[in-house]
Formats: C-alpha cells, sequence, structure tokens
C-alpha cells in the first residue's frame, strides 16, 4: 500500500471518529501516532519514535516535545501535538520554535491530527522559521503534495532533498498569497510596475489611481481568458472521450465532472429540489476558477429552493457564493470574508460569473489563512 492509499484509509477514519476525539492525548492516540507509521517509523521502537521527547531550553529543565523521531541517535524531526478542536495558531508555534533551538534537528512539524505545518531553519540557522513551508491536512488531501509528505517517511528520508524542495514551497505559497492580495486590490508598488512600462508622464496620485483600475480590470480579463481556455480545454476533451452522454427533456447530463460528488450530505436526503442545468453550468465554472487554488472535491454545492449554495468543505459557514437563478433575472451573491456579509450582483449571463474570479479566490483564500 502506498502512502497516498494509507493516508486516504486514516483520512477516512479521522471523518468517522473526530467527533469522539475530546482532548490533546486521545488526538495523539487515535490520529498522530497512525499519521507517523503511515510514514513508516515504529512508535513501539523508543530508539525510532520517541515521546516526551526532553528538549532542555537554558535554564529551563524538563522541556518536552510530544515526539521526535530519531535517526542514528539524534532527533531529525520534532513534532508538537494539540486536540483536533484546537486550530493551529501563533501560541503553538512559539513553543515549537522553543523546542527547536534547543535540539540538532533542522525540521518540526506542528499538529492538531488533521492538518500538519512542516517547518525548518531556512531564514536563520538553527532558528525555526516563523512561518511553514508546507502545510497538508489529511482531510482534504491535495495529491500533489503528497511526494512532498514522502519525503517525510523512514524509507524516503533525505534531509538535504526537503531543505531544498523547502525553500521554493515556502516562497511559491507566500508569493501565491501577495498575488491574491494584488489581483484583489493592486499596491501602489504592484501598480507602478506595470504603469512604468506603458506611461512616461508623472506618476502623480491622480495618474496612479487611474492605473490602478486599469491594472485590476486587465487582471480580472487576463484570468477571466485563462479560465476559459482551461474549461473549453476541459469540456472539448470529455466530450470527445464520451460517447455515452445522455440527455433527458431538459436537462443534460454533465460530465465534466462528478457532479453527484460534490453534493452537499445534506443535500442528498433532499429530493424535492430542483436543480437545473443552468445552477450546474455555474458550478462548474465557479471549480473551474477555484481548482488550481483548491482540491476541486473541497468546492460543494448545497440548492435550496431561493438560491442554489457553493460551500467549502460542506460548512456552511463557509460559504464561497450563491447563485439565484430561479427568475428571468440572474444574480449572484458574493461574500467578503465575512459569513453575514454579502453582496447581490445582478449578471445577465451565466459566463458572467468569470468576471468575479479574482473575489472568489480572496474569499477562498480568506477562509484558508483564518
Amino acid at each position: 500500500m502506498d502512502l497516498l492509499e494509507k493516508l486516504q484509509q486514516l483520512a477516512s477514519k479521522i471523518e468517522k471518529s473526530i467527533e469522539a476525539i475530546q482532548n490533546e492525548e486521545a488526538t495523539k492516540q487515535a490520529f498522530v501516532i497512525p499519521f507517523i507509521i503511515a510514514l513508516g517509523y515504529d512508535v513501539y521502537d523508543p530508539f525510532e519514535v520517541k515521546p516526551e521527547f526532553t528538549a532542555d531550553i537554558g535554564t529551563k529543565k524538563g522541556e518536552k516535545v510530544d515526539y521526535a523521531i530519531i535517526q542514528d541517535e539524534k532527533p531529525i524531526i520534532l513534532m508538537e501535538c494539540k486536540w483536533c478542536g484546537n486550530d493551529l495558531d501563533h501560541s503553538h508555534t512559539s513553543q515549537l520554535y522553543r523546542y527547536f533551538s534547543a535540539t540538532e534537528a533542522r525540521l518540526a512539524i506542528l499538529t492538531n491530527g488533521t492538518t500538519y505545518q512542516f517547518f525548518t531553519d531556512l531564514e536563520k540557522p538553527n532558528t525555526m522559521d516563523e512561518k511553514p513551508f508546507l502545510e497538508f491536512n489529511i482531510l482534504h488531501i491535495d495529491e500533489a503534495l503528497v511526494p512532498e509528505i514522502k519525503k517525510f517517511s523512514k524509507p524516503n528520508f533525505d534531509l538535504d532533498s526537503i531543505i531544498s524542495s523547502a525553500s521554493e514551497l515556502k516562497y511559491t505559497r507566500e508569493i501565491n498569497s501577495i498575488l491574491v492580495k494584488e489581483i484583489k486590490e493592486p499596491s501602489d508598488e504592484f501598480t507602478k510596475f506595470f504603469a512604468s512600462k506603458i506611461y512616461s508622464g508623472r506618476m502623480t496620485q491622480n495618474v496612479l489611481k487611474e492605473f490602478k483600475g486599469i491594472v485590476k480590470r486587465s487582471l480580472d480579463n487576463f484570468i477571466k481568458s485563462e479560465i476559459n481556455t482551461r474549461l473549453k480545454s476541459i469540456i472539448d476533451t470529455t466530450e470527445s472521450s464520451n460517447t455515452q452522454e445522455q440527455h433527458t427533456q431538459n436537462h443534460t447530463v454533465i460530465s465534466v465532472l462528478d457532479i453527484s460528488s460534490n453534493m452537499s450530505k445534506n443535500q442528498r436526503d433532499d429530493d424535492k429540489i430542483e436543480t437545473t442545468d443552468d445552477e450546474i453550468k455555474g458550478f462548474l465554472i465557479i471549480v473551474g476558477i477555484l481548482k488550481n487554488i483548491i482540491d476541486k472535491d473541497r468546492i460543494i454545492w448545497k440548492d435550496v429552493e431561493s438560491y442554489f449554495n457553493v460551500i467549502l468543505d460542506d460548512n456552511m459557514r463557509k460559504p464561497i457564493c450563491r447563485l439565484h437563478f430561479n427568475s428571468s433575472q440572474k444574480y449572484i451573491s458574493l461574500f467578503d470574508q465575512k459569513e453575514t456579509r454579502s453582496e447581490k450582483i445582478p449578471i445577465s449571463e451565466i459566463d458572467d460569473i468569470k468576471n468575479y474570479a479574482s473575489r472568489l479566490i480572496a474569499t477562498i483564500t480568506a477562509y484558508e489563512t483564518q
């Protein structure tokens, strides 16, 4: 069984039992230890996995980190665990930071049993970076990250390889975050970069303000064009390979994605709501916009009488947008990174959803960085 299959099995177990886990110790036993085992380490061998590893810090003696992975009698990975009901925050990072500087380990993992944050010392030797170079959520497995996780496994462990890729992973992640912010609201520096390439006059505040609008619209149009190209490619490929596409009187069976797999668990029990072709087409456009930002399987839909809801992780407290397609005038409701605030915007056709790509991406980014 490869690592991906092991992680998928563990994810299934976690989903079934997470509500029964009420403290940190239970989280370790039910979630963290199986993760360490999946990486190929013998948790019953204290010379390979040492629980309550002592990391004395200056005058503080007896400071202990939850687990240390040992190689050649030296710690290579430190692991600090929190209860699965806790979000990982800076206070938890500070605790691991102290342990890191007191040992020879160059890798550290902070986890609540579902989210794993991976740290090293890229910026200053023997000092743990403030931000992780990799973050992995086992309940929403991004298969593109599995090869990076595999580098931490016992048969594949190679510190030099991990450190080498850590730099690119960390800075790529941060650059992506910067780009999302700039796309939503271009900064002065970002705007000046483009303006200086095409404008030779004096950069006054009025000129800068005008160029901010131009840059934002240009980026929105660029994203829309890229999405159109990729969606067309997906649809063309699917149509050419799918020779059994079926049609009903008013509804087309859309095979670009397995739509039913993205249906909310609650929706499956409600057959009174009729989901229209337009709503499904709108959902496909949203998936096309976001699929390079997050795993498409995390984008879930639930149709109700008054609107078609698109949410993250089947969590009604994480709305991505709402489609109001039940009247001649279509609307899309967009969320300003706050569950209680939304803006209902009229659209003339379904493709107009692409005009709001940057806002949809910004909403996802806000949830992911909370």
